[in-house]
């Protein structure tokens, strides 16, 4: 899969450079993005974080599309959106979301970027988003992107607490635009 900029107003959406692992390794530091994004494998130091870079930028084996959600202006990163589990035209998408830039609907303009490219440019028919129970926050974001509640699911990930939490499922559909 070839890689793309996708601007969002303020936003850009760009894949992961090697020069972000130093923002990366804080990020994954941050409690909430630990919380409801574990990385497993020990603790986020330098080389980990340059390892997670590179892996979210290689987007070659077509299963997932990974993106560095930045300000359009500086560069500076603000978060993280990508489509993963890419397959027979349906993904899932994830996100978070730097402490700065918390509260100023920045995942929400990502969500719905990325979505839109993933429907129109991917060809994709149904994209899910799932976020724990206790993540209100990501509860909103759904929401707010227009990913209707389809259920719950009981004790369905492991999250970084090493507990296994219920979730809710969102979805958005091609045909729901």
């Amino acid at each position: 899969m070839e890689h793309v900029d996708l601007a969002a107003g303020d936003l850009l959406l760009r894949p992961w450079r090697e020069a972000d692992a130093p923002a990366v390794r804080d990020a994954l530091r941050d409690p909430a993005i630990a919380q409801w994004n574990p990385q497993g494998g020990g603790p986020i130091d330098d080389q980990s974080a340059l390892l997670w870079v590179r892996r979210r930028a290689d987007w070659s084996g077509g299963g997932h599309v990974s993106m560095a959600v930045t300000a359009a202006t500086d560069g500076q990163l603000l978060g993280s959106v990508s489509l993963h589990s890419i397959h027979h035209g349906d993904a899932s998408i994830g996100y978070w979301t730097m402490p700065a830039a918390r509260g100023r609907g920045v995942a929400v303009r990502a969500v719905v970027r990325l979505t839109g490219w993933a429907f129109t440019d991917l060809g994709l028919h149904r994209v899910e988003l799932c976020h724990a129970v206790d993540n209100p926050a990501s509860c909103r974001v759904a929401d707010r992107a227009g990913y209707p509640a389809e259920g719950t699911l009981r004790e369905s990930y492991q999250y970084g607490d090493g507990r296994r939490h219920d979730e809710h499922l969102h979805a958005r559909l091609a045909t729901d635009r």
